[in-house]
């Protein structure tokens, strides 16, 4: 019985592309021609930052995700559309009850189509979503180290095709294949009571 809990346990894993350590998969490395870069230190209200849901206010060189009310506050950088990239991005969870998270959105047709990969202070698990219609769906998850409230951290991001990999903290814990969406905007993302804070966001793609 132990052996089959065991057994059960690992299928479970490897269908989920979950782990619970840092993974040793070497780093994706997006080819060099044709790459654009932004840069995004928060220092002044850039009007291509198109705020679908939530309140996002831009100040002393942040972004901040102030409201409460909305379940998945989003906003997405409609400045340039990006298939194979590589994003990261600071944040700081400040507090919340239900969700201390941030994450970053990649590869969004929309508001209700994207790919998001969350960390969250409340629990120790980053974890990767599609939203399809605007309904979530998890596809890979790793167990972590729960990050620290009222400190920064980095999230980073680097997908290229249908291969996807997802680093917290300068780690990396997710790394899957996924071909639900192969192009669009880039953004940032938390979910319910979260009050968060965002600095540095760092794309490089095609």
């Amino acid at each position: 019985m132990k052996l089959l809990k065991t057994t059960l346990l690992l299928l479970s894993l490897l269908a989920t592309g979950c782990n619970s350590k840092e993974l040793n998969t070497k780093q994706i490395v997006l080819d060099s021609k044709n790459l654009k870069t932004i840069d995004d230190n928060f220092s002044k209200n850039d009007s291509s930052w198109s705020q679908k849901t939530g309140t996002w206010v831009f100040k002393n060189g942040l972004i901040k995700q102030t409201s409460t009310k909305n379940y998945f506050p989003l906003i997405l950088l409609e400045k340039e559309k990006f298939s194979d990239v590589d994003i990261s991005v600071d944040f700081k969870p400040i507090s919340g009850n239900i969700d201390a998270s941030g994450g970053i959105v990649f590869r969004a047709v929309d508001k209700d189509n994207y790919y998001i990969v969350r960390a969250n202070a409340l629990e120790n698990n980053y974890r990767l979503y599609t939203f399809k219609n605007g309904s979530r769906e998890q596809i890979a998850t790793a167990t972590v180290n729960q990050p620290s409230l009222q400190k920064f951290h980095n999230l980073r991001v680097i997908a290229k095709g249908n291969h996807i990999q997802c680093y917290l903290d300068g780690k990396l814990y997710i790394d899957h294949n996924d071909n639900s969406f192969t192009s669009g905007y880039t953004g940032l993302w938390t979910k319910a009571d979260s009050i968060t804070e965002f600095d540095n966001f760092k794309v490089i793609g095609r």
